[in-house]
C-alpha cells in the first residue's frame, strides 16, 4: 500500500472518529433499554436536542404557523362582540375552537409551551457559543499548516529579501488590512471575520429581545377608544375611556399621565373626477399637557401620525357629525341643549343616533315621561336624488331628519345601553293629526314642535365635528424596535461577511534564496478568498520582489498569481 492510500485510511478514521464525537444521537445501547443510558443520560440528550441550532429554527417555525389563526379567527382580547358574532354563524365549528384556545391564541397554553421552549432554545444555543467566541477573540490566530499547498487559495515565489524582512512586511500589511495577525515560528498567521460570528450572536440575542418584548408588551399594555366633539377634554384615566382593554397584569396607575382638548377637527374631500368624496386629509388640531402641571402644547394629529406621550400613542381612528340640537318643554323651557355625536353608515358619512332627555314632559294624564328621538343625519342632501342619503362627506346643504317617541327610555333599571341606540320597548311614538308617525326634516335652524304641549326640538343652525381616538399604550415598543434593528444588521453580517485565514511563510532555501508562500482558508466558500489572497501577495510581492528560479530564463520575472493548490476541495 502507498504512503497516499495509507494517509487517505488514516484520514477516514479521524473523520470517523471526529463524527462520532459531535453526534447528539444516543448511543445504539441505549436505544433498547433505558437503564443503558440513565435518566441523566437521556436529560443531557434531551438538553443538547432542545439547544441546536435545527431545533431552535423549527421551534421558531412552529412560532409563526402558531400565530396565524390569531390573525385569522377572532380573538376575544381584541373583540368579544367578533367572537360571540362567529359563535353564532358556526355553531359546530365554535366549540372544538374554544377547546383548542383558538379564540385566544396567544394566552392559550400550546402557544406558551412553544414560546418558552423557543426562548430556552436560544438562551442555550447563546451562552456556550458567546464562551467559545470570547475565548477566539482571546486567543490567537492558529499557526500555519506544515504544507500550505493542500490549502483551497495558495501561491509562492523566490525572493532575494532576508525571511525577516519578509515576515515583518507581511505582518504590517495584514494588520493595515484590519487582520489579527501575529508571528509564530517561520510564518505569519493572521484571521479575519469575526464580525461575521458577532452578528449571529447578536441576531440570536436580538430575537430574544423581541421575545422578551413581545412578551412585556402584551402582558403590560392598554388600548383605549374615546369619542370627542369639539371642544371636549380627556383625561387619561379609566373613567374618561368609552371602551379599555388591557393585558393581565397592567395596573391602572400605569398610565401616563396626560390630557389634551379637542380644538377642532379637519377633512378634506376630492370635489371632482372619479374620486370624488375620498378624503385628502383627516386632521385634529389638540393642546394637551403632560403630567398634573405641565405646560400645555398645541399640536395636530393626522391618520396614520400619533400623538408620542411616553408609551403612549394617540391616533385619530375615526370621525362624523354632531349637529347642536335644544329640546324645550310645552313651557318653552329648555331642557337638552347639546351636540349630538351621529354614527356614519357609509363613506359620504349618512348618519344616524339618538337623542334622549331624561325628562321635561308631561302627558295628559299628568305622568312625567321621557323623551327620545331617533336623529337621522347627512352633510349633503340632493332634492334631486330622491332618496334621504348623503351625496358628499362635507357639511354643503345639512339635513336632520327626526323621529319622535315618549315614554320609558329605561336607563332607570340599571341595565347598561347604548347611547347610540334607542329602546323602544316602553316608549310611543307622537302621532301627527292623521294618526301618523310624526317625523319631519329639519334643515338648520328649524324646529319640530311636539303635540299635547309636550315641547319642540330644533335642529340649531352649528354642526360640529367628533373625532375617535384610540389611546394605546404598549410598554417594550422601543426594545422591540431595537431588537428588530439588531436582528437585521446581525443576519446581515452572518450572512455577507466571511471568516478567513491567511498565513506567510519565508524560509531561506537551500540554495540561500528566501522561499514565499502564500495560502489562505475561508470558513465558508467564497469566489473572493484567491482574489483576496492575490491582491496580498500582489502587495507583497513588490516590498519582496520575485527572483528567477535558477532552471528559468533569466530574462523572465516570475509574477504571484494565486491557484487552486493540488488536492484542495473544490
Amino acid at each position: 500500500m502507498s504512503k497516499t492510500e495509507t494517509d487517505a485510511g488514516r484520514d477516514q478514521e479521524e473523520l470517523g472518529a471526529a463524527g462520532s464525537q459531535l453526534s447528539t444521537a444516543p448511543p445504539e445501547e441505549t436505544l433498547s433499554g433505558m437503564p443503558a443510558l440513565g435518566v441523566v443520560g437521556w436529560i443531557r440528550w434531551f438538553w443538547r436536542q432542545l439547544t441546536s441550532m435545527r431545533v431552535a429554527l423549527l421551534l421558531l417555525l412552529l412560532l409563526s404557523l402558531a400565530a396565524i389563526p390569531g390573525s385569522l379567527i377572532p380573538q376575544t382580547g381584541a373583540d368579544v362582540n367578533k367572537v360571540d358574532a362567529f359563535k353564532d354563524m358556526h355553531k359546530s365549528l365554535a366549540p372544538v375552537y374554544d377547546k383548542l384556545g383558538l379564540f385566544h391564541v396567544y394566552s392559550s397554553v400550546w402557544f406558551s409551551a412553544i414560546y418558552i421552549l423557543l426562548f430556552i432554545s436560544l438562551i442555550g444555543c447563546i451562552v456556550p457559543r458567546t464562551w467559545q467566541f470570547v475565548g477566539q477573540l482571546r486567543g490567537r490566530p492558529p499557526g500555519a499548516p506544515k504544507r500550505l499547498t493542500r490549502l483551497p487559495a495558495y501561491t509562492t515565489w523566490r525572493t532575494t529579501a532576508e525571511p525577516e524582512e519578509v515576515r515583518a512586511a507581511a505582518l504590517a500589511l495584514l494588520r493595515k488590512r484590519r487582520f489579527r495577525a501575529h508571528t509564530e515560528g517561520d510564518a505569519v498567521a493572521a484571521e479575519k471575520g469575526y464580525v461575521r460570528e458577532l452578528g449571529n450572536l447578536v441576531f440570536h440575542v436580538a430575537l430574544i429581545v423581541l421575545l422578551i418584548s413581545f412578551a412585556w408588551g402584551q402582558m403590560y399594555k392598554s388600548d383605549g377608544t374615546k369619542l370627542m366633539v369639539e371642544g371636549d377634554g380627556f383625561s387619561n384615566a379609566l373613567p374618561m375611556y368609552d371602551d379599555f382593554k388591557s393585558g393581565s397584569l397592567f395596573q391602572p396607575d400605569e398610565l401616563v399621565p396626560f390630557s389634551f382638548d379637542l380644538k377642532k377637527f379637519t377633512g378634506t374631500y376630492e370635489v371632482s373626477g372619479p374620486n370624488r368624496g375620498t378624503p385628502r386629509t383627516y386632521q385634529a388640531k389638540i393642546d394637551y399637557s403632560v403630567g398634573a402641571d405641565g405646560a400645555r402644547k398645541t399640536t395636530t394629529i393626522k391618520v396614520n401620525e400619533p400623538l408620542h406621550i411616553g408609551d403612549s400613542k394617540v391616533y385619530l381612528v375615526s370621525h362624523g357629525y354632531a349637529p347642536v340640537v335644544t329640546v324645550r318643554d310645552g313651557k318653552g323651557k329648555i331642557v337638552y341643549k347639546d351636540a349630538v355625536p351621529l354614527l356614519p353608515l357609509d363613506g359620504n358619512v349618512t348618519s344616524n343616533g339618538v337623542v334622549k332627555v331624561m325628562d321635561g314632559y308631561t302627558n295628559p294624564q299628568g305622568k312625567t315621561e321621557q323623551l327620545g328621538f331617533q336623529a337621522f343625519f347627512v352633510p349633503t342632501f340632493d332634492p334631486k336624488a330622491g332618496t334621504m342619503l348623503s351625496q358628499f362627506p362635507a357639511l354643503v346643504n345639512p339635513l336632520l331628519a327626526v323621529n319622535a317617541y315618549h315614554g320609558d327610555l329605561g336607563v332607570d333599571a340599571g341595565i347598561p345601553q347604548s347611547v347610540y341606540q334607542l329602546d323602544k320597548t316602553h316608549m310611543k311614538a307622537f302621532k301627527d293629526d292623521n294618526g301618523q308617525l310624526l317625523k319631519k326634516l329639519l334643515k338648520p335652524g328649524d324646529t319640530l314642535t311636539l303635540p299635547n304641549g309636550a315641547g319642540s326640538i330644533t335642529f340649531e343652525k352649528d354642526v360640529k365635528q367628533w373625532a375617535g381616538f384610540e389611546i394605546v399604550q404598549e410598554p417594550g415598543s422601543a426594545w422591540a424596535l431595537a431588537g428588530a434593528l439588531a436582528a437585521i444588521f446581525g443576519l446581515a453580517a452572518s450572512l455577507f461577511i466571511q471568516r478567513r485565514r491567511v498565513w506567510v511563510r519565508a524560509v531561506r532555501g537551500a540554495d540561500g534564496v528566501t522561499v514565499v508562500e502564500m495560502a489562505g482558508l475561508g470558513r465558508s466558500e467564497s469566489a473572493k478568498l484567491p482574489e483576496e489572497l492575490g491582491d496580498l501577495a500582489g502587495i507583497l510581492y513588490d516590498q519582496a520582489p520575485g527572483t528567477p528560479d535558477p532552471d528559468d530564463d533569466p530574462s523572465t520575472s516570475p509574477d504571484p498569481h494565486v491557484v487552486p493548490a493540488e488536492g484542495a476541495e473544490k
